[in-house]
């Protein structure tokens, strides 16, 4: 699909910027992440955060531990648009 993400590179803090199939990219800011509850608990542990990779079996960003988040958030985080 078009937001299946095919690159993503670590800017710093919390930042990644992501590059989806249908050759769109921004960045995306998981600031917030850390402060949630659950799995995302983990991102509280910046060294963590930082071992995202894109799972090339779905084309998501994803973490250790089956962590991800889908692409669509991402494409609606990334290019600030619902409806692309």
């Amino acid at each position: 699909m078009y937001f299946d993400i095919v690159k993503a590179i670590y800017l710093g803090g919390y930042k990644i910027k992501v590059f989806f199939k249908d050759r769109k990219n921004g960045v995306v800011d998981f600031e917030n992440y850390p402060q949630r509850k659950g799995v995302f608990e983990k991102f509280r542990d910046l060294e963590f955060f930082k071992q995202f990779y894109i799972d090339k079996d779905f084309d998501v960003l994803a973490w250790p531990g089956g962590i991800d988040i889908s692409p669509e958030k991402l494409y609606e985080m990334a290019t600030k648009c619902k409806d692309n």
